[in-house]
């Protein structure tokens, strides 16, 4: 029977009878020595529930001892060469820290400051060799391929591997972080500058983890429908200690152990560095994230120590190294690692007589030699084993390292090793003799890169480990194999018909009756996702629900409380729709994941996802962006858009600028659309672009909540919606002048009303267009004045703006329930010689009603009217008395506070 460690029977001064303690332990000692630890963890928790039904308070603990999860006994053991990979990834150190520094030392003349970073992948090289050797499948047509979310300071320790697999060639090498010229690598993981490499972005830190767990859940959503086999495929995420403080590193590991995502493996690097400092000096990380993981329900495993340490921690009967392992701080160990074996056998070892006892027979250099877990290949393995033989639960690993492994005095452990990227010669050799590089003195000035022939061992296993995994990775599939027709325009007719008599409808139920016919076609009704994010009666969506259900990978398990009703709310295993409750991070998370599918999974699906625009991109903005990078392919749809028409909710929820954020994507197309038509036409060419020719943009619509009659498609302006404008109502004939009145969304009614208004009160003629996107009518300007700078021997391009309104006379003016920079973007294009005015809602949004919001903001009919007058009189067409005149007939505060301040 194992004997207890005194250590572990509590404080003598409260525990009134220390015999029995002993005991019950021994007792417990026992059962765990002849029938094993579950029946000792059964024996546990049955006496847990027995406590809780007498009242009596549960002892809980989200953390465990500060060591090994795995025991020694318990490992499975790696089959592979472990000599062979070691002298792999000594080469692939070598690498990756020669391109850095080469980078950093080549072009003086340029400041030689690329940047770089060698430390990161210096900590985790153990762990990704166990992963491309062992673990990590490729996509061979059947496994479907796993997914790799890479720690992105690592990047050149992954262009290391690839230059030895020959996927990377030296020149690339040679040109890491020198993009222009089309011959370099990428600072970090970005799938848009190496679309055929990288499968997704993770340096913005904390969107990798957010990301994957949602890509995790995605592959079991279409596992779930039927649409892909993904029940072998694993999402592996790669992050720093120091990342998990960003929130959304752990804003959803709640949802991984709720759905039981036992796909997701998470590897938590805790080298216990920032990228400038210790992440918890005064605490331990290791053990705060147990507490995080534990508690949310995943399976943590904990891999601290090397296999040195393993007769040290056997003879520790009494439990005491234990002890100092777990009372040592963060900023010791640092220290400790960042100084030599003397320096760790005085101040840890030192801490008790008993343990400079039990390493009083090894030098310095042994206990130098007590390495840290993720440094170890076979306790790597092991916990790696044990993660993907995890049934029901996502696994994190949390693994401790030593950033700047093998740098010595230029920054292991050091503070200062995030910025080591110019190293010295010294500094050089001293690494080249650390891992036994071939390379003689005589070439280290020129730092060359090291490759094996092939006919080598080393090279020969390199590429078998690679092959009986189903190829190389990372690799991106730039396009789905599979053709999926869109349908013609005509399909969506009831979109495109004018309303009935009588009958008002908002753009928001235009998108719905668009979906709706979506869903009926039977090629890519199936590909649809809707996603929403617990706000799908504000939509008009709820109909959906009992159509093609919300996805639950348990069911509905309950009766719900609308079950007697026709929309009422049905959770499926196989269910079509992604509800995330309040969450928009997490509806962004799915979206990305559906709309990269083409490229992760084969199969092309189309995502809508639906939510309040001003809780967008100015919330999930840098989701946006990376959605960007990973060339998404889908549609985004600001409900409750521009800022007087969600008129009774308030500041922070009225979004007057949400077409300037998406603006700033390059492949993001965006529209402002008014009416049914232009929605119908937008989408579907939206589709044709997205999934019939898998083009690399992604769309984002803004819908209104306000209803009005819709006026149909008029035959001929289909090409003109899609490029930004067209021409809605023409003037009436015989007036004094002509202006043009530009809108979009709900204020371009209030041009059509202005137009009658300047008709009927002041004999001035008006044409009102339309004007869907002035985000891309403006990109269509700057590329014909870029095609213009640099050619100009040949024929200039004229912009569409300048095209649409060189033919009509008179100033213009712009109006939009959007800040005034969204129509200041075509200011440039307006034909030489006319007045160009806009109009737009500066300022913080308030509550009250859509009329007097659109008085307070002076984007009204009345202004856009007062607005028209000042442009003539500034044209000398009209006196500027007329102008007064307008404002007093329509009762404007000329001297009420800007509302830009207001």
């Amino acid at each position: 029977m194992s004997a207890v460690p005194e250590s572990f029977l509590g404080a003598s001064a409260v525990d009134a009878d220390a015999q029995e303690t002993r005991e019950w332990l021994d007792a417990l000692s026992a059962v765990i020595d002849s029938e094993g630890r579950d029946r000792g963890h059964f024996l546990l928790e049955q006496l847990l529930e027995h406590a809780r039904q007498h009242g009596v308070d549960r002892p809980f603990s989200a953390t465990t001892g500060y060591v090994n999860t795995i025991e020694p006994e318990d490992e499975a053991h790696c089959l592979g060469n472990l000599e062979i990979e070691e002298r792999l990834r000594a080469y692939m150190r070598w690498n990756a820290m020669a391109m850095v520094v080469k980078a950093n030392r080549l072009h003086p003349a340029d400041g030689g400051d690329l940047g770089g970073h060698i430390s990161s992948f210096a900590s985790v090289a153990t762990m990704f060799g166990a992963g491309f050797n062992h673990f990590w499948h490729g996509d061979d047509g059947v496994h479907g391929g796993d997914l790799l979310y890479i720690q992105g300071h690592s990047s050149p320790g992954i262009y290391a591997r690839a230059f030895m697999e020959g996927r990377i060639s030296e020149e690339q090498l040679l040109n890491f972080r020198q993009e222009v010229d089309g011959k370099g690598l990428s600072s970090y993981p970005h799938p848009k500058l190496m679309p055929e490499f990288w499968q997704f972005p993770t340096v913005s830190m904390g969107l990798g983890p957010l990301m994957a767990i949602y890509q995790a859940r995605f592959l079991k959503y279409l596992h779930a429908r039927g649409i892909a086999d993904t029940s072998k495929r694993k999402v592996w995420v790669f992050c720093g200690d120091g990342e998990m403080d960003e929130p959304e590193s752990l804003g959803a590991i709640g949802l991984a152990a709720r759905e039981k995502l036992d796909n997701l493996i998470f590897i938590v690097n805790c080298n216990l560095q920032r990228l400038d400092g210790p992440v918890r000096g005064n605490g331990k990380i290791v053990q705060e994230l147990e507490g995080e993981f534990r508690g949310a329900g995943w399976n943590v495993i904990k891999l601290l120590w090397g296999s040195y340490w393993d007769p040290l921690l056997a003879r520790d009967k009494d439990g005491l190294l234990k002890k100092v392992m777990m009372e040592t701080l963060d900023g010791d160990y640092q220290a400790m690692k960042a100084n030599d074996g003397a320096f760790v056998r005085k101040n840890f070892f030192g801490r008790h007589p008993k343990l400079l006892e039990m390493v009083a027979k090894m030098s310095d250099d042994d206990i130098w030699r007590l390495q840290r877990g993720g440094h170890d290949p076979q306790k790597v393995y092991a916990a790696y084993h044990k993660a993907v033989n995890t049934q029901g639960q996502p696994t994190v690993m949390l693994v401790k390292t030593v950033k700047g492994f093998g740098m010595g005095k230029a920054g292991e452990g050091k503070n200062t090793a995030h910025q080591a990227k110019k190293l010295t010669d010294e500094d050089i050799k001293a690494f080249r003799d650390r891992f036994n590089i071939p390379i003689p003195d005589s070439e280290l000035a020129s730092l060359p890169f090291y490759k094996p022939a092939e006919d080598t061992p080393e090279m020969r296993y390199l590429h078998e480990r690679r092959q009986a995994l189903g190829g190389y990775l990372p690799k991106r599939r730039v396009k789905a194999e599979e053709a999926l027709p869109v349908p013609d325009l005509p399909f969506f007719q009831s979109v495109l018909d004018p309303t009935a008599e009588g009958r008002e409808i908002s753009t928001t139920q235009a998108y719905v009756r668009f979906l709706g016919a979506l869903l009926r076609d039977k090629q890519l009704g199936p590909r649809v996702v809707p996603i929403l994010v617990d706000e799908a009666r504000t939509f008009g969506m709820e109909g959906l629900f009992r159509q093609i259900g919300i996805y639950n990978p348990e069911g509905q398990k309950y009766t719900p409380q609308d079950r007697d009703q026709v929309s009422y709310y049905k959770e499926d295993k196989a269910g079509q729709i992604l509800q995330e409750g309040i969450n928009e991070a997490g509806g962004m998370g799915s979206w990305i994941a559906a709309a990269t599918s083409y490229s992760t999974n084969n199969r092309v699906m189309i995502p809508f996802y639906v939510y309040y625009s001003m809780f967008g991109f100015q919330r999930i903005g840098d989701m946006a962006w990376a959605a960007g990078d990973m060339q998404a392919r889908g549609f985004l749809l600001g409900g409750t858009s521009g800022r007087t028409t969600l008129n009774g909710e308030g500041l922070q929820h009225e979004d007057g600028h949400s077409h300037i954020l998406a603006g700033t994507i390059p492949n993001c197309v965006s529209y402002d659309p008014t009416f049914a038509h232009e929605v119908g036409v937008i989408m579907q060419h939206g589709l044709k672009r997205m999934v019939e020719n898998q083009e690399n943009v992604f769309y984002y619509l803004t819908l209104l909540n306000e209803n009005y009659p819709m006026p149909g498609l008029k035959a001929g302006t289909e090409a003109e919606i899609i490029k930004g404008m067209y021409l809605l109502d023409e003037a009436a004939k015989g007036k004094n002048a002509t202006v043009n009145l530009l809108g979009s969304g709900t204020i371009l009614r209030e041009s059509q009303a202005a137009k009658e208004l300047l008709e009927k009160d002041w004999g001035v003629a008006a044409n009102v267009w339309s004007c869907p996107s002035f985000n891309e009518l403006a990109r269509d300007g700057q590329a014909c004045e870029r095609w213009n700078l640099l050619h100009p021997t040949e024929t200039a391009h004229v912009p569409f703006v300048t095209q649409q309104l060189g033919a009509h006379s008179g100033p213009v003016i712009a109006s939009t329930d959007y800040m005034k920079n969204y129509a200041e973007q075509i200011r440039a294009f307006i034909p030489k010689g006319k007045t160009y005015k806009v109009l737009g809602t500066d300022g913080f949004g308030r509550s009250d009603f859509r009329s007097k919001l659109r008085e307070h903001f002076e984007i009204n009919r009345h202004y856009i009217v007062v607005a028209t007058l000042k442009a003539l009189a500034d044209e000398g067409t009209l006196p500027l008395a007329k102008v007064a005149e307008a404002i007093a007939k329509y009762g404007i505060k000329a001297d009420k506070i800007n509302p830009l301040y207001a």
